[in-house]
């Protein structure tokens, strides 16, 4: 199969596929929002606790990121050695990671509880498990991105998707808890366990040699403050409705953002296949097609942005059971933030990919004002669903611009290829 056809072919065929695993991560939500029930903080409390996991996680989102580029930059140089070396760096290291955080969970879990004001050390303890089984699955996933394996990345996805529903409806309705609907999250991840079956895929002869030298440290910075941007507009929003809001607008909120970051969610798997070719390609061979792959990620935004508000009634309903007009109104406006996040994200990944530094760095230092603007401002939820498309929006157009220049200065031989013109659709 050429790479051209086979970039389109994985990125529709992933894409689909994760969008049928969102299905049920809705319905998944849909289940907690019926048991858990509105007004109780409940159902806030677990999405709280998922946007914390998040953030403890961010490290490990970094190294992903760093492990999935090298991983993708050595299978296409044929560099078998550094990519064996890669692979059995990061098995030391996340062994004996995995021992020093089972220390540290049992030692801190009652001051990290007080710290981040959690309503009951149980629901910490339930968040630090989940975080170091996340340590394995984001190996696994990191290898699945970097060589392709998109078809098992799917599966996967499927996977975690069904066990999740599964285990949440059957421990929620005997204990209507946010620690439950937690817990699901992390018996879901079992799924990866069959990556082990495709252990024997890696066994190559060849003596590992070490990347890790100066070169992968700056990557690793650079990706560092790219994936705390990708955070900050994503996920920062929930740490300042959780620092300002009442448990009712708490949850009203959390509903609508579960439904809002469905968008960039739903289309990331093009984002994931147009990293992972960015990463090994970089030059203009791919690029046309590769263009055309953001091209997709971009009108799959738009279009289910525009599902999302016709549908929004019914998916309120579906998560509530009734109709909640609060949750309702923020679904608009989180929808269009969500577009324009989402633009920003794939912008970055881009810039990331292809070692663009300064425009990854950009990417980055724009999450932080976006979300420091949210913290001073965002006082109620009708003040920070204001502001947040506004925001977005306009980081949105500060990094097109520098995209543009970029690419103007890295492909000039491409005339065939417009910057402008895409930036245009993009737009």
């Amino acid at each position: 199969m050429r790479p051209v056809t086979k970039l389109w072919r994985s990125g529709v065929v992933f894409s689909v596929a994760s969008f049928v695993a969102g299905l049920v991560h809705l319905a998944f939500q849909s289940v907690i929002g019926h048991q858990l029930g509105r007004r109780t903080g409940e159902y806030g409390y677990v999405n709280v606790t998922l946007n914390f996991i998040a953030f403890i996680s961010l490290p490990l989102s970094i190294g992903t990121t760093a492990v999935t580029h090298y991983i993708a930059h050595f299978q296409a140089k044929g560099d078998e050695a550094r990519f064996q070396g890669l692979l059995s760096g990061c098995r030391k290291f996340l062994f004996r990671l995995t021992l020093g955080g089972c220390v540290m969970a049992v030692l801190f879990v009652k001051p990290l509880s007080d710290f981040f004001h959690f309503p009951r050390t149980s629901l910490m303890f339930v968040a630090l498990i989940t975080i170091l089984a996340q340590l394995w699955v984001a190996f696994g996933t990191a290898l699945c991105q970097g060589l392709a394996w998109y078809g098992r990345l799917a599966l996967l996805g499927l996977g975690v998707a069904v066990l999740r529903l599964s285990f949440g409806g059957l421990v929620l309705m005997k204990y209507p808890v946010a620690e439950a609907g937690v817990l699901a999250s992390t018996f879901s991840l079992l799924a990866n366990l069959v990556l082990l079956h495709w252990r024997k895929d890696l066994a190559r002869k060849s003596e590992p040699v070490s990347p890790y030298n100066r070169e992968f440290a700056l990557y690793l910075a650079v990706a560092a403050a790219c994936v705390m941007g990708g955070f900050f507009f994503t996920q920062g929003d929930i740490s300042v409705a959780n620092r300002n809001f009442l448990k009712g607008d708490l949850d009203f909120y959390t509903s609508a953002g579960v439904l809002g970051r469905a968008l960039p969610n739903a289309v990331a798997p093009a984002l994931t296949v147009l990293f992972t070719s960015r990463s090994g390609h970089s030059s203009s061979s791919l690029l046309r097609e590769q263009l055309k792959l953001l091209g997709l990620y971009a009108a799959g935004l738009v279009v289910g942005a525009l599902g999302l508000l016709v549908l929004r009634r019914f998916l309120v309903r579906l998560i509530f059971g009734e109709y909640t007009p609060e949750a309702a109104i923020m679904v608009g406006r989180f929808a269009a933030t969500m577009v324009f996040v989402g633009l920003l994200q794939a912008l970055g990944m881009w810039a990331l990919a292809s070692r663009w530094t300064r425009m990854a760095l950009l990417y980055g230092a724009s999450g932080l004002v976006y979300w420091l603007a949210l913290l001073k401002w965002g006082k109620s939820p009708d003040q920070l669903l204001h502001l947040m498309p506004m925001s977005a929006a306009g980081g949105f157009l500060l990094m097109l611009a520098a995209w543009i220049v970029t690419m103007r200065r890295t492909h000039p031989e491409k005339k065939e290829v417009s910057a402008d013109k895409i930036g245009a659709k993009i737009l």
